[in-house]
């Protein structure tokens, strides 16, 4: 007798359909699993059999085998607990249902329980895409399942109790969305109207968000750049339901969802500078590779605070994800690519002892040691950068000024006027924003005046531009030009680009 029911895995970000088989013969009590399976599949014969022992079922003496399918893709991890003893109980005549429809995802307790699992929510797309009517998921997962239209989702605590329901004799109400099943907005974000004084920086910090600019901020311990970072998302456009659903599957195959459903604000995310290359940009074994911090910070900001204290080896993970929006990561017979669509904002010191250049400090740094200090950050991760900007101490005055500063709610309405534009010129062209205009789109984008063309090939001479560098700057001004409604770049454009290119040459020329 062959009993066949579905289930699913990931690869990368997205599911794959899985038909579980199984098929008992005469002979020695056995229990055999086929279909690359690593340990923790493996593992699913000890699970199975107590949960099913510990919950009153007792097994036929026969050799039990089963295969998941397609057998040359490495199946990973406890999720085929379920479907494997939903066929076993068939096998056994426990459960005579018809299960064409119906597909099921779970890990086993020994007591029978159910617990809950990574990937749930990118596997519950693929089961309605594929033509599922039913999905079994552990209750744990009925949140972020719940977000799928289409389709309907069980959340089920027990085997005892999926068998009862199958059989007619108990009832469990479908998963249904609802606002508190969302990572929700109503969460505190930091405000812009919290930072005293750093009206330069701000300025920057609200182009950058315009633009969707990687942004470095150099200045002084205290001088509130952690703080700057941090209320960046404030002033940035809403995500759409598109990219809430494709931030919360990498998050549901990271396991960070915690049992919550959709994102709903864009990530935060502040990895520690003594994270690996691994960590930052993912990977892991052939057959266990997970997103790193980049990919996790999809659609949101990646925060690099202290950036010359990263190892090497981490900052150049980042170079291919800045530029590209993807990362591929390649293992013995495996490769995924996960998408990091994201802004990286860092900040660093001028120098180890962090005061080169504040007037009020004595910096005991020597010029040999703030070179080797500052060449920690490669040149061409720099050019990546599209604005850096100086953040100088707060004066005192500025601390104790009774008048709040402009809301984050203002910056965001001039932001999301500037996006607005972007949306309606890259229409259909595949470029979101400003920072992702291509080569192609240069002459017909980047239309500047002569005034500007002089001041632009003024600055590239002067300066000693990249010609990633010149690229930038004019993104930068066309974000500027946005923001004042402008269709042609005007020369005081430039200006204010450049200078948000020209500040680290004064601390690179050390």
């Amino acid at each position: 007798m062959v009993v066949t029911c579905t289930s699913f895995g990931i690869n990368g970000i997205d599911g794959y359909r899985v038909e579980v088989e199984g098929a008992s013969r005469t002979g020695l009590p056995g229990f055999d699993l086929v279909g690359l399976p690593d340990a923790a599949v493996k593992e699913s014969r000890d699970r199975v059999r107590s949960a099913l022992t510990n919950c009153g079922y007792k097994l036929p003496s026969a050799h039990f085998i089963f295969n998941l399918a397609p057998a040359d893709i490495k199946k990973e991890g406890p999720i085929y607990d379920l479907p494997i003893t939903v066929n076993l109980m068939r096998l056994a005549g426990y459960i005579k249902a018809d299960l064409r429809d119906c597909a099921f995802i779970g890990e086993l307790s020994l007591s029978g329980s159910l617990r809950g699992v990574n990937g749930v929510l990118p596997m519950v797309i693929t089961a309605r895409e594929s033509g599922v009517k039913k999905i079994f998921v552990p209750y744990a997962n009925a949140h972020e399942a719940a977000v799928v239209e289409g389709i309907e989702v069980y959340p089920v605590k027990s085997i005892h109790q999926l068998k009862t329901f199958l059989d007619g004799d108990e009832r469990i109400a479908p998963a249904v969305p609802t606002k508190n099943n969302n990572i929700s907005s109503n969460r505190p974000i930091p405000d812009f109207s919290q930072v005293k004084g750093q009206s330069e920086a701000k300025r920057a910090m609200e182009i950058a968000a315009a633009g969707g600019h990687n942004i470095l901020l150099i200045g002084p311990p205290g001088s509130g750049k952690s703080m700057l970072a941090k209320r960046l998302p404030s002033i940035l456009p809403d995500m759409t339901f598109e990219e809430m659903i494709e931030t919360t599957k990498i998050h549901s195959i990271s396991g960070t969802l915690n049992g919550e459903g959709l994102i709903e604000t864009r990530p935060f995310r502040k990895p520690h500078h003594t994270v690996t290359a691994v960590g930052l940009g993912g990977g892991g074994t052939a057959g266990t590779i997970r997103p790193g911090e980049v990919s996790l910070a999809h659609h949101g900001v990646l925060f690099l605070d202290e950036l010359p204290e990263f190892s090497r080896a981490a900052l150049e993970v980042l170079r291919q994800p800045i530029e590209d929006g993807t990362i591929t990561i390649s293992r013995s017979g495996q490769n995924c690519t996960y998408p990091c669509s994201i802004m990286v904002v860092a900040a660093m010191n001028p120098c180890p002892c962090g005061y080169f250049g504040d007037p009020k400090h004595h910096c005991t740094c020597s010029e040999q040691k703030i070179k080797r200090y500052l060449s920690r950050v490669s040149g061409p991760l720099l050019d990546r950068f599209d604005i850096h900007v100086e953040v100088p101490p707060v004066e005192f005055e500025e601390l104790r000024n009774k008048e709040q500063s402009e809301p984050s709610a203002d910056i965001k309405k001039r932001v999301d006027r500037a996006r607005k534009i972007q949306q309606e010129r890259f229409d259909g062209t595949g470029t979101t924003c400003n920072a992702k205009i291509n080569a192609s789109q240069f002459e017909r984008w980047c239309e500047i005046d002569k005034e500007a063309e002089q001041t632009l090939k003024n600055a590239f001479e002067l300066l000693g531009f990249t010609a990633r560098a010149y690229d930038r700057v004019l993104k930068v001004a066309r974000t500027i030009a946005d923001l004042e409604g402008a269709e042609i770049i005007r020369s005081h454009h430039v200006l204010e680009a450049i200078q948000y290119r020209s500040l680290d040459r004064k601390y690179w020329s050390v």
